[in-house]
């Protein structure tokens, strides 16, 4: 299993957020009730929920 730092986790975290506001945004702009904006308003949920499964090193 591979680890990372709490500052690294930070910046993930951070970052994983910040694409997913962008892909919610790109599905409105693009319109909600399409399948391309449904398809980036999944994909941008998952982006910005995906590091909070993932455990940062205590040590």
């Amino acid at each position: 299993m591979s680890t990372v730092s709490t500052r690294q986790y930070r910046w993930l975290d951070r970052l994983t957020k910040l694409g997913g506001v962008a892909l919610l945004a790109g599905a409105l702009e693009t319109g909600i009730a399409t399948a391309p904006g449904l398809a980036l308003a999944l994909a941008g949920v998952l982006l910005g929920g995906c590091t909070a499964i993932c455990t940062e090193a205590t040590s």
